[in-house]
């Protein structure tokens, strides 16, 4: 247990002190910026048209100005850009070491590689659920200083679930950006493939099988693609655990037997 919690606070540390930290914040506070925003174009289209702005794209994209809309905006802003964010944040914990070349020095302390592994990966769950609940923290406040209408605290409380649950769903497929990150020895692998794994998902789920394909439910779920929301089920979350558990399963062998000697 001290060796996780000093593998713990050390990866603390270093997050503390990288800017990737503060980026990846301020990507997640843009979410319920942004809906505010679309909310005031919303409620008054002439003023916004006056101010420059573009109500006609924003009400396609936004619907109506009440809170569920709002809403809404955060979650499937969480579903999509979320997502990049999180697996930005992912590439950097797992793959700083190799980029700074300073993986081998990491491994040559005596403390169990897996480990550093549980490390790694409890600091990017905290602080990603952080941001999501922060984010829907601010949101409370945009929401009200731009007073839009449709409060009822069912409506919050259900918004709030859902909000929470594209934000685990993400969580749960971070493993594999992990892995790509460890075995590709830097940010670049990681990157592209939660880029290619978020183009699929949009064209899987407009085809109608976002349901099963595990990097397509958060985008689902968020209500991006509303033709096929109604879909989800057990076997949705079920196989989003399965991809989490192989990942990770995959992650911490690749850390126990990779050659770590470049």
């Amino acid at each position: 247990m001290n060796a996780f919690v000093s593998a713990f606070w050390a990866e603390v540390l270093k997050a503390r002190r990288s800017k990737v930290t503060l980026l990846t914040a301020a990507g997640f506070l843009i979410l319920p910026f942004a809906g505010g925003l679309f909310m005031i174009i919303l409620k008054d289209p002439e003023q916004a048209r006056a101010m420059g702005l573009i109500s006609t794209k924003a009400r396609l994209a936004a619907g109506t100005a009440d809170w569920q809309s709002f809403f809404e905006i955060i979650t499937i802003g969480l579903a999509a850009a979320g997502a990049i964010l999180t697996a930005l944040f992912t590439a950097w914990v797992f793959g700083r070491e190799f980029s700074d070349h300073t993986a081998k020095e990491l491994l040559a302390l005596p403390t169990p590689r897996w480990i550093i592994v549980a490390a790694k990966f409890a600091l990017t769950a905290l602080w990603l659920l952080a941001l999501t609940l922060l984010i829907f923290v601010v949101g409370l406040g945009v929401g009200t200083a731009v007073d839009i209408p449709g409060w009822s605290s069912a409506l919050i409380t259900t918004s709030f679930a859902t909000v929470l649950i594209t934000a685990l769903l993400n969580l749960m497929l971070v493993p594999f950006v992990a892995l790509f990150a460890s075995s590709g020895r830097g940010y670049l692998p990681p990157m592209g493939w939660a880029i290619l794994t978020l183009a699929f998902a949009d064209l899987v789920s407009v085809l109608g099988w976002g349901d099963w394909f595990p990097w397509a439910v958060p985008v689902v779920v968020s209500g991006m693609v509303k033709v096929n929301a109604e879909q989800v089920g057990l076997h949705s979350y079920l196989v989003v655990l399965l991809a989490g558990v192989v990942g990770a399963v995959a992650t911490f062998v690749w850390w126990r037997t990779a050659d770590q000697t470049r």
